[in-house]
């Protein structure tokens, strides 16, 4: 028994290695979730062979929850997902990315009625060929979206030391020149920051990152920074970037910053922005050269399931190139099966 719990013990060896050199990255969700089947595999097999009856017993509960989960967990996401659906389109508008959860429950519950209905039966021989490609093919994505939002919860836990040198504010659109609520709540996270870090030693300077949008009066950064120097911080604490237009540029703008004011010294910089975008925009300081980690504001409960699907389809596109190597693969493997049969016959 005891040496079944090398599998464990190594995957979580292997994890502590990924995320320790740089927890911005997908594969340490994937290093996870294999770390936590493994290890919770081994406990309910340990308490289901052990001598004591109270640990027979505690164990049947998990596996209870497990079967329950997969009975009814689709159906309970789906409802979940439309109620959040019809929530956040009362409260945020009728915009097509505030459909997404809705969408999605939907698509849930249409896939299990069709489980139920089994219309793989009813296909002929090559079509249930194909409908294998591309269950295999969902089952990896199932995997992969595992393997984000693992991630995604592990960088949640960043808590960065009081030595920073800048903090990085993401922009993101105003109205006219007012900061709305979602944008309020990142610069109220550096501003929160900052005041911390000014107790113990010299506070940060923060860059305030955003350009004007076609439909804005002013730019983000600017925005940002009146906002800010209204709560009280110096002028001198605040720099404004105010060309990006995107996540990637806001990391790259203000590494450039940083750079020339640091005169090619080792500085340290962190970055705030919403906690559902958190992971998102570290990968991107990561594609910036930026060794930069961020920390998050809060969200309202309700925006998050939408916020979530957003981020996860904005990372497969980021990852595009493996993400179409992989289904390319998966599907081509069926067809090559269609293509040899049929020469065969």
């Amino acid at each position: 028994m005891l040496a079944l719990w090398i599998v464990p013990l190594v995957t979580l060896v292997i994890f502590l290695w990924f995320y320790l050199r740089d927890p911005r990255r997908i594969i340490n969700g994937f290093l996870f979730n294999i770390f936590a089947l493994s290890a919770g595999g081994m406990c309910i097999l340990a308490a289901i062979t052990s001598d004591i009856p109270i640990l027979r017993i505690l164990a049947i509960f998990p596996v209870i929850l497990i079967f329950l989960v997969l009975l009814f967990g689709g159906f309970a996401l789906a409802i979940l997902l439309l109620i959040n659906g019809r929530i956040l389109i009362k409260k945020e508008g009728r915009k097509f990315s505030n459909y997404l959860a809705l969408l999605l429950g939907i698509c849930i519950l249409a896939y299990i009625v069709l489980s139920f209905i089994q219309p793989v039966s009813y296909m002929p021989w090559w079509a249930q060929i194909l409908y294998s490609g591309v269950t295999v093919l969902l089952f990896y994505f199932f995997i992969d979206l595992s393997s984000f939002l693992s991630a995604y919860f592990l960088y949640q836990f960043n808590r960065p030391k009081l030595n920073q040198n800048f903090i990085v504010v993401l922009g993101s659109r105003v109205i006219g020149r007012r900061v709305p609520p979602l944008l309020a709540n990142r610069i109220n996270k550096a501003i929160e920051f900052y005041h911390r870090q000014e107790a113990v030693t010299t506070p940060p300077k923060i860059i305030f990152s955003g350009g004007k949008g076609s439909d804005e009066q002013v730019s983000e950064a600017e925005a940002m920074q009146a906002y800010a120097l209204d709560k009280g911080i110096p002028i001198e604490d605040t720099i404004q970037e105010n060309r990006s237009t995107n996540t990637y540029e806001n990391m790259l703008f203000s590494k450039q910053i940083m750079d020339d004011l640091s005169g090619g010294s080792r500085y340290n910089s962190i970055f705030t922005t919403n906690n559902f975008h958190l992971f998102r925009a570290g990968m991107y300081a990561r594609l910036a050269g930026l060794p930069s980690q961020g920390i998050g504001a809060k969200t309202a409960l309700y925006y998050w399931p939408n916020a979530m699907i957003r981020e996860y389809v904005a990372v497969v596109v980021m990852n595009k190139k493996r993400h179409s190597i992989v289904s390319g693969i998966l599907l081509g493997i069926p067809v090559i099966v269609l293509m040899f049969t049929f020469f065969v016959r």
